[in-house]
């Protein structure tokens, strides 16, 4: 966040949407690179509360590409609606799966930050994974 908000300061004025999309491309480099220090592992941690992985274990396998992906398009922007599609149905597909494991008050490990960090699933992901469907929404709407 301090990186991205940095960039704004440097401008001549702030542009929460320039800002949003470097937060997104911060944020989605980071933490596919954690992801991909154990894919395994990850793959394994999140399809215990992903809905689609779940049912295709290899979507575990495919997700931190994605992220990196995604990363890759909000820093260099050639597509940003497409990009904005994508990152909206990704997350909100994300969020279905944190939804009912903190509704259901399950134990489990969030694969957030891939195998690196134990960290537990928690309302904190929940607001991340929101936060990321509603700028990205924001971003596309302002696109239209």
């Amino acid at each position: 966040m301090l990186v991205t908000v940095s960039i704004q300061v440097a401008q001549a004025s702030f542009d929460l949407l320039a800002w949003m999309q470097h937060f997104m491309a911060g944020f989605f480099l980071v933490f596919s690179f954690f992801k991909m220090l154990d894919i395994k592992r990850f793959a394994d941690s999140y399809a215990m509360y992903d809905v689609l992985a779940m049912r295709w274990k290899g979507w575990g396998y495919i997700y931190p590409f994605a992220e990196l992906a995604l990363g890759i398009a909000y820093l260099l922007a050639p597509a940003a609606v497409i990009t904005n599609v994508v990152a909206l149905f990704i997350m909100l597909l994300s969020s279905i799966g944190v939804l009912m494991s903190v509704l259901q008050k399950r134990s489990i490990r969030c694969a957030c930050l891939g195998a690196v960090f134990n960290l537990p699933m928690s309302t904190i992901t929940l607001i991340e994974d929101g936060l990321m469907v509603a700028m990205s929404g924001i971003m596309l709407i302002s696109m239209i």
